[in-house]
C-alpha cells in the first residue's frame, strides 16, 4: 500500500459530477460573505489592520507586501503565520471573477482565519529590475524567495510569528507558488508547516515560464519533506490536479477539496461554506499535531 495518505472531503461534493462543465456549478455570489476584510492602510501594523509595509531593503522603490495583525493580537504572544501568494493580475473571465496581482487583493488568509489567531502576510513577487510588484508570474525568483525569508523571519522577530506554525496558501498563480517559489530550496522549504494551494499546483500542466514541467516540478515537491497539504480546486479540475500529485509518489499526506461553485475567485473563502469549514478544522489539526511533536 503506498504509504502517501489522501484524503477526498466527500461532504463537499455535489449531485454534479467532477466533470462537469464550469457552467452547471452555482455562482459564488448567491453564497452571502459572513466576513469582510478591512482595507489597507498606511502607518505601522497594529492589531485588526491590513498595514502596506516596504522593507528597508526596497525604500525608495514600489515593493511591498501587506501585514495583518489579528485583531486580538497582543505584544509578546505568539501567533501562527498565514503567508498567502496572489494570483496572476490583469484576469477577469465571464462570471466577473478578477484577479488584480496585487498583495492588497489576496483574501484567503483573512477568510481561514477569521481575522484573529493567525498573523496574515501576503507576499510579493518581486519584478526584474526590483523596482516593482510583479502582477503577472514570477518576475526575479531569486529577489522574490530571498524577499520570502527575510520577511517570515521578520514577521517572528518583530511581531510576535510563531516559527513552528507557518502556512503557506495562495490562489492560482499563488496555488503554483506553493511549489515553485515555497519549495525553490532548502532554505525556504523549510520555513513552512503545511501549505494550502487554491486552484492549481505546480507540475500539473506547464506554463509559459522556465521549470513549469513536471520533472523540476518533482525536484521540488521533493523538499515538501512529508509535510501536509490541502488542495482546494474547481470541482471539475480537482481530479486533474490530484492524478498529478498521485502520480509523483510523495509520501506527504495530501487532502483534496473540491468546490462545487463555477469560479475562479478566491472570495469563497469570505464565506461560510463547507470547504472553508473544511480548511479551518484541517489548520487546527495539523498545527495541533506540530505542536505535539515539538
Amino acid at each position: 500500500m503506498r504509504k502517501n495518505r489522501t484524503l477526498l472531503i466527500a461532504l463537499l461534493l455535489t449531485q454534479l459530477t467532477v466533470d462537469a462543465p464550469a457552467n452547471s456549478y452555482p455562482d459564488i455570489s448567491t453564497v452571502p460573505e459572513d466576513l469582510t476584510i478591512p482595507p489597507v492602510e498606511t502607518g505601522p501594523p497594529r492589531a485588526g489592520v491590513r498595514a502596506v509595509v516596504t522593507p528597508p531593503e526596497y525604500q525608495g522603490t514600489a515593493v511591498h507586501h501587506v501585514l495583518y495583525l489579528p485583531a486580538n493580537w497582543r505584544p509578546g504572544t505568539k501567533y501562527a503565520v498565514l503567508v498567502e501568494y496572489a494570483g496572476n493580475g490583469n484576469y477577469r473571465n465571464q462570471y466577473g471573477d478578477v484577479s488584480t496581482g496585487g498583495v492588497e487583493g489576496s483574501k484567503l488568509g483573512y477568510g481561514i482565519s477569521g481575522g484573529r489567531d493567525y498573523i496574515w502576510l501576503c507576499l510579493p513577487y518581486v519584478s526584474e529590475d526590483g523596482t516593482q510588484n510583479q502582477t503577472m508570474w514570477w518576475g526575479n525568483v531569486n529577489a522574490t524567495v530571498a524577499y520570502a525569508k527575510r520577511e517570515v523571519a521578520r514577521v517572528c522577530e518583530q511581531w510576535g510569528g510563531d516559527p513552528r506554525k507557518i502556512v503557506l496558501c495562495g490562489f492560482s498563480r499563488g496555488a503554483i507558488a506553493c511549489g515553485y517559489i515555497g519549495l525553490h530550496d532548502d532554505a525556504i522549504a523549510g520555513l513552512w508547516s503545511g501549505f494550502i494551494p487554491y486552484s492549481h499546483y505546480d507540475g500539473a500542466r506547464e506554463w509559459p515560464y522556465p521549470d513549469s514541467d513536471k520533472a523540476a516540478a518533482q525536484v521540488r515537491l521533493q523538499r515538501i519533506a512529508g509535510r501536509p497539504s490541502f488542495v482546494i480546486d474547481e470541482s471539475n479540475s480537482l481530479a486533474q490536479t490530484r492524478a498529478y500529485i498521485e502520480s509523483t509518489a510523495s509520501s506527504a499526506p495530501f487532502t483534496y477539496c473540491p468546490l462545487p461553485f463555477r469560479n475562479h475567485n478566491d472570495a469563497w473563502a469570505l464565506r461560510d461554506i463547507p470547504a472553508r469549514r473544511a480548511v479551518r478544522h484541517w489548520l487546527e489539526e495539523i498545527l495541533r499535531q506540530r505542536k505535539e511533536r515539538q
